[in-house]
């Protein structure tokens, strides 16, 4: 996904984006590691095409710089796309993980799975989209995991 535009409202204190989706998202000023303040306002913001258009720079008065990536957006707004995202790379470093310390063959998880070794090293791969929550579920209990939802509160 990438920003398609990027406006900063001084009024709302915040950043005002819509990305290639078609989704507005906001972005707040207090969220900035660099802040502007009354005596340093932002003078420019544009997407940032060093990071391929996932992102975007602001430049307060002073000179001063920062550059906000897509995924910081999303997170703020809990986006619920982004979250799941998270969470499956989140199971499959575990999962990598696992797999490591126990000393089990890829081959002996596949069987336990009743899979392929393709299909195992798919879901071992952080970067592969196509999984889901239940087969990585699946995949930690095959590595004696047993998965355990907690709720948090909202702070």
């Amino acid at each position: 996904m990438k920003i398609r535009k990027i406006e900063a409202n001084n009024r709302k204190k915040c950043f005002e984006l819509v990305a290639s989706d078609g989704r507005a998202l906001e972005y707040p000023y207090s969220r900035l590691r660099i802040r502007p303040s009354a005596n340093d306002r932002i003078t420019d913001v544009r997407v940032d095409p060093e990071v391929g258009g996932e992102g975007f720079t602001y430049v307060l008065g002073s000179g001063k710089e920062d550059t906000i990536v897509l995924d910081q957006v999303l997170e703020y707004n809990k986006d619920t796309d982004y979250l799941r995202d998270m969470l499956l790379y989140k199971l499959s470093l575990k999962a990598q993980k696992l797999v490591q310390d126990r000393g089990v063959s890829k081959r002996e998880i596949a069987r336990r799975l009743r899979t392929s070794p393709v299909q195992l090293y798919r879901l071992l791969d952080q970067t592969f989209a196509g999984k889901t929550l239940d087969q990585m579920v699946r995949l930690l209990a095959a590595l004696d995991c047993p998965v355990d939802v907690v709720f948090k509160k909202a702070a």
